[in-house]
């Protein structure tokens, strides 16, 4: 991949284009430079809930994904190769299996709070979601391999899934949406 930078201020990006990691140079607004940025804000996202408390084996399991976000960022700024792995996708399955596992159905839908850690996973699941959509347009554009869009929808689930596992650290809860049905359920 590329040269390291060594220095970060180059001036090459003040005409609105920017170089991908096969020296070709392309418009910030192009879909593949969309996807590379989303992928990344997913990345810092994920980096800063990191910065929060986590039940036993989530801090690995997110640093794991960090590193797997990167590959993909790498993957999408060299058009036409590999990094991501189909194994990660995987591994998001084996994650998701496992801290669904210890989940209560869902009766109603939840809102996107509850303590700190949750909110924020609850952000990076919105932010994978930007990301896929951003890899499913550019992939109409140009193929892509499928990897790309089977982790980032992999990984919006897993962080829904981590979302809930987090309002419990503690003793919470999720946070249910009052529905019409719901009321009528409870008044009954």
């Amino acid at each position: 991949m590329g040269n390291r930078l060594t220095q970060i201020a180059t001036r090459t990006g003040d005409a609105g284009t920017t170089g991908l990691g096969d020296n070709t140079r392309v418009s910030k607004d192009s879909l593949r430079v969309h996807a590379m940025g989303d992928v990344d804000e997913l990345n810092s996202h994920i980096g800063l809930l990191l910065c929060e408390e986590l039940p036993e084996g989530v801090r690995p399991l997110l640093v794991e994904i960090q590193h797997q976000l990167f590959n993909l960022g790498g993957e999408l700024s060299i058009p036409g190769f590999e990094l991501l792995k189909p194994e990660a996708v995987l591994a998001l399955d084996d994650a998701l299996a496992t801290h669904n596992e210890a989940l209560p159905r869902l009766q109603e839908f939840i809102l996107p709070a509850g303590n700190r850690a949750a909110s924020q996973a609850h952000v990076c699941r919105t932010v994978a979601r930007r990301a896929e959509r951003a890899v499913v347009a550019l992939d109409k554009a140009e193929t892509l391999k499928e990897t790309p869009r089977q982790y980032l929808n992999r990984l919006s689930d897993l962080m829904f899934v981590l979302a809930r596992v987090l309002n419990r650290m503690n003793g919470g809860d999720d946070v249910y949406w009052k529905s019409e049905r719901m009321a009528k359920a409870d008044a009954s």
